[in-house]
């Protein structure tokens, strides 16, 4: 996928190429036709072959001499004569457009507006340029390297040269305007100045675009999502780090859903100590709980590391263990088929993800074992050779390559990452989209049905109004825990600190569920709802937009129980609480009391 998707050039521009074309050649017969008449009537004037050819190239510069006699001429050339030089304009200003093309193109750039833009010079940069065009997006590229005049052809989005981290060059780049910014340069501190430089010139906008930075190192990235997380009360930017493992591994369970066997354990094996490791086991787990299969799910576990990874992983993640049945075995590579599931065909799915790709490949290729062990597929995740991929699965007609009766699957890493929507569920979303989750359980809990109030359904059918609370409700999880004297750290799961930080929470639970309801309420109030009984929807009317005071016990504790989850909701994306002050309290000006 590092050429255009099928359909980047416009039919539009082929047609007028065409039209072009035949303007001059119609210009070009008709005068020959022309003179070749007129020839019989003034031989004087036209003497053979030669002359009717150079007076109808005479056409096109808007001079013939045998039109500096009075006519009359063929119908012909009067046609011709005024075709060959609109023809003529048509080429100049084709020519022109060619010669001012980038002067051209970096006014639109400057002028664009609601457009995506794409930051950086990697191989993953431009593939995600070319998907979102594809996908209908108007994309400006910021690049240090110069774009050559046939990708310009060939991709149609607009392009800026300078450094990507360079005020001046961000601002000729639409950056003020645009709905989203992609930083995905091979560098991550020069990926942190474009957060950076687009944090300085979007501060004043009342609805700034999302910046989402790319993190080569996954460790890193997740640190950085907890240090996000605990400053987005303090700045009105939409910002989340992302690595691309994560992403892809999201997209693997969609596109390639894991079905529960019957009458059996469904059981997979993941293999190697590959960086896509830790996130195909994490993410093959939430599938596995979001299908609500009724049975824990096998995994077996093979690398020479294995034990380590999975005691790294079960404490920084606690639902694995009670979603998955994991089995570690501290093996290389050569004594993986001598497991007793490959005697019996027993695994539901394999996936290798080996730190070298081409050895990783070598042994799917020549391991017929691997086959014959699985009653699914075995996938090998790749990131360099996604044409490769290609050839393995292209459509009926393009399937170059044998897939081992489906047995084998490459899985280009790099092209799933570039999916926008799902780099849009950043950690914000996520977490919104958890806290959503808890509460409709809990109503459920107190005897109220699905679909009964409009925020009784899936987050899929969640109006964007009650989504944007549920994201401001994470986005004020950094004032909360300021009030908390905690800060968000990655999940280790033998800090010590779950205690200090559980009886932190315990003993401001009552200020802080008071202070979430003032939020709540504040944020209610901008958007045009008012207090009223009973609750309206249609006409913005709400019974619990009064002092927290006037509030039932039963709604008291239900903002009590939103504190009280936030623990759990934190580490279920591998963060938790860490007490290191005093409470401080966190500014909130604009709040009031009452309605």
């Amino acid at each position: 996928m590092t050429d255009p998707a099928s359909g980047f050039v416009r039919p539009s521009a082929w047609w007028l190429r065409v039209v072009f074309g035949v303007i001059g050649a119609v210009a070009l017969a008709l005068g020959w036709i022309g003179f070749d008449r007129l020839s019989t009537t003034r031989p004087e004037a036209i003497h053979d072959s030669y002359d009717v050819l150079y007076y109808a190239l005479q056409l096109f510069v808007l001079s013939a001499e045998p039109f500096e006699n009075p006519g009359p001429y063929p119908w012909q050339l009067q046609v011709a004569r005024f075709v060959a030089p609109l023809f003529t304009l048509l080429a100049v200003a084709e020519a022109a457009r060619l010669l001012l093309a980038a002067e051209i193109r970096r006014w639109r750039a400057r002028r664009a507006s609601g457009h995506v833009l794409v930051c950086g010079d990697s191989q993953f940069a431009q593939m995600l340029a070319d998907r979102l065009f594809a996908d209908g997006e108007r994309v400006v590229v910021v690049r240090s390297e110069p774009f050559g005049p046939l990708e310009y052809r060939r991709r149609r989005y607009l392009g800026v040269i300078g450094d990507p981290s360079s005020a001046e060059v961000l601002r000729g780049a639409g950056l003020p305007r645009a709905h989203t910014i992609y930083a995905c340069t091979h560098d991550d501190d020069l990926n942190h100045a474009i957060a950076n430089a687009a944090s300085r010139l979007i501060q004043d906008r009342r609805n700034p675009p999302r910046v989402y930075v790319q993190v080569h190192d996954p460790e890193v990235c997740l640190s950085l999502q907890a240090r996000r997380l605990g400053a987005a009360g303090s700045s009105r930017l939409r910002l989340d780090y992302f690595h691309v493992d994560d992403i892809a591994a999201r997209a693997l369970h969609r596109h390639h859903p894991l079905r529960p066997a019957r009458n059996r354990a469904t059981t997979v094996l993941i293999v190697g100590n590959g960086s896509f490791r830790r996130a195909l086991l994490v993410e093959t787990a939430r599938h596995w709980r979001a299908r609500e299969a009724g049975t824990r799910l096998r995994v077996d576990l093979v690398a020479p590391d294995a034990g380590a990874e999975l005691a790294l992983v079960a404490a920084r993640y606690p639902f694995l263990r009670t979603v998955c049945e994991v089995s570690t075995y501290d093996l290389d590579l050569a004594e993986l088929t001598g497991l007793a599931q490959f005697t019996t065909g027993g695994y539901d799915r394999i996936y290798l993800c080996l730190p070298g790709e081409d050895s990783g490949l070598q042994f799917a290729l020549d391991t017929p074992a691997l086959w014959q062990g699985t009653r699914g597929s075995v996938f090998v995740p790749v990131y360099r050779q996604a044409a490769l991929a290609a050839a393995f699965h292209g459509d009926s007609r393009h399937d170059l390559l044998d897939e081992v009766h489906g047995k084998l699957c490459l899985y280009p890493v790099l092209t799933h990452a570039c999916e926008a929507g799902l780099i849009a569920e950043d950690l914000t979303e996520r977490l919104a989209r958890q806290i959503h989750e808890r509460y409709l359980h809990a109503r459920q809990q107190a005897g109220v049905s699905f679909g009964q109030a409009p925020a009784m359904v899936d987050w899929s059918g969640l109006p964007e109004s009650l989504r944007r609370a549920n994201r401001s409700h994470v986005q004020d999880i950094a004032a909360k825990l300021l009030n908390l004297g905690c800060v968000v750290a990655p999940r280790h799961g033998n800090t010590g600190d779950a205690s200090a930080a559980g009886q932190a929470i315990a003993d401001g639970i009552e200020h802080l569920a008071r202070l979430e309801h003032e939020r709540w309420c504040q944020e209610r109030r901008a958007e045009g709802w008012t207090y009223g009984e009973p609750r309206d929807d249609l006409r913005q009317r709400h019974p619990e937009l009064r002092p927290w005071d006037e509030l039932s016990p039963a709604v008291q504790e239900q903002n009590r129980e939103e504190i009280r989850a936030l623990p759990d909701v934190l580490s279920d994306s591998g963060f938790e609480l860490i007490r290191l002050t005093s409470p401080v309290p966190a500014p909130r000006p604009g709040v009031v009391d009452g309605p």
